[in-house]
């Protein structure tokens, strides 16, 4: 038996695990929540500047009403990139995991103003990171032809 002298070819013709499959798939429906989320939470942010209220000092103390529209339109994005992953592409992976990265560091940087939720969301989103980022280009092949 010969083995190719590239690893990523034969990374690519390993079998399929079903958890690969099951954490894409929660990866997108995760994306697509947090988006929703985050969206509904930049639309209070807009409607209501007294919704949120800062907690001490902070360096990132920015208007509210300005975390509202980062939050909607990232969230807005988030979504449309989860409805992407589902195509099982490698640029909507990609973008996918850029995106997450980008909603954690938002959220770390909404903490003064909301910490709990801003926690949970970063959890999420370091999920969405790990799911696709274990997510094979032959996981997608064999998911959705």
């Amino acid at each position: 038996m010969t083995r190719s002298v590239h690893p990523q070819v034969d990374a690519d013709r390993a079998p399929v695990s079903g958890w690969a499959v099951g954490f894409a798939v929660f990866a997108g429906c995760m994306m697509i929540m947090v988006g929703l989320f985050g969206a509904i939470a930049g639309i209070a942010a807009i409607a209501d500047d007294d919704l949120y209220a800062i907690r001490g000092d902070y360096v990132f103390k920015w208007d509210v009403t300005a975390w509202g529209w980062i939050h909607l339109v990232l969230g807005i994005i988030v979504i449309a990139a989860g409805i992407a992953v589902f195509s099982g592409r490698a640029w909507a992976r990609v973008i996918g995991i850029a995106l997450a990265l980008l909603s954690a560091v938002a959220n770390f940087m909404f903490l003064p103003y909301y910490p709990v939720w801003s926690i949970v969301m970063i959890a999420l989103d370091i999920a969405v990171i790990w799911a696709l980022a274990r997510y094979s280009r032959q996981a997608a092949a064999d998911t959705w032809g």
